[in-house]
């Protein structure tokens, strides 16, 4: 009932988890206030953002139970207040220099099969900031020729804002490398590909998820996922003069403060104020 209210695949999921967590530490005791209260205390080593996103699929659940009569209003919105864990300065996550990203791309042995598909795995989220899902639903059709360059386009993504996003020509390179390799011609572009070198009909968001997890540790870089790729491209876009607002229409963003916030526009870590204080 939940998660069939929720539209985004990776929201279903983390909900999932969220609620799974919640009946086993239930163990068949009612939904109550102090229940809730000892599931918020239970996930104390995680961090704030990841705790929030489980209540709010909990807040969702009552929220649902309500609807369908299953809980009354009163109860409802007792349960419902159990308060979020707040979050203190700004998170700015993961991302790649520019050496590290040429060191990534790297990674991908292009004479295998695999390798040419893992490169242009890694190489569309660096250089076109997708998320990973968009990447392992996207079809071959989106890949499209406006106003004399390659684009993908009409992009569906996050809240199903559609955008169109420019491919840079070493990105289109690599794309007709694989698909020429591996016969694609329609539906997924990206396939999963067995180890007798057999393509299949498409590949899963986890699997992009491992792809870019594996080839950052091969660099040495540890708990790396798709999204810091997406972040890395808005990045160096940024670092290379980019407009903000040019970016804010890669990632699909609706408003520019959410660019802003996602950029940490605010702090400036490689030349910070701080580091010329003459002392």
């Amino acid at each position: 009932m939940v998660l069939e209210a929720v539209v985004s695949p990776h929201t279903r999921r983390n909900y999932g988890k969220a609620l799974d967590d919640l009946f086993t530490l239930a163990a068949g005791r009612p939904l109550r206030r102090a229940l809730l209260m000892e599931y918020r205390a239970a996930m104390e080593g995680l961090s704030p953002s990841t705790i929030n996103v489980r209540l709010s699929a909990v807040r969702k659940m009552v929220s649902e139970a309500r609807k369908n009569g299953m809980l009354g209003a009163e109860e409802a919105a007792n349960l419902t207040e159990v308060p979020n864990i707040p979050q203190k300065g700004t998170r700015l996550g993961n991302w790649l220099t520019r050496e590290q990203a040429r060191e990534l791309l790297a990674v991908p042995d292009r004479a295998t099969l695999k390798g040419k598909r893992d490169y242009v795995l890694l190489a569309m989220l660096v250089g076109c900031a997708l998320r990973r899902e968009e990447l392992a639903v996207l079809d071959v059709d989106t890949i499209q020729l406006r106003e004399g360059r390659w684009v993908l386009a009409d992009l569906e993504g996050k809240g199903r804002r559609v955008r169109t996003v420019a491919i840079p020509a070493w990105v289109k390179q690599g794309i007709n490398t694989w698909m020429t390799a591996a016969g694609v011609e329609d539906g997924r572009l990206l396939r999963a590909v067995t180890k007798g070198g057999r393509v299949k009909e498409s590949m899963s968001g986890w699997a992009v998820w491992s792809v870019v997890e594996q080839s950052a540790k091969e660099i040495g870089i540890e708990r790396f996922g798709a999204h810091d790729l997406r972040r890395t491209c808005a990045k160096l876009c940024r670092k290379n003069g980019g407009n903000i607002e040019q970016i804010k229409f890669l990632l699909g963003h609706s408003s520019i403060q959410t660019t802003e916030h996602y950029l940490g526009s605010e702090q400036e870590i490689e030349i910070a104020v701080n580091d010329n204080l003459g002392l």
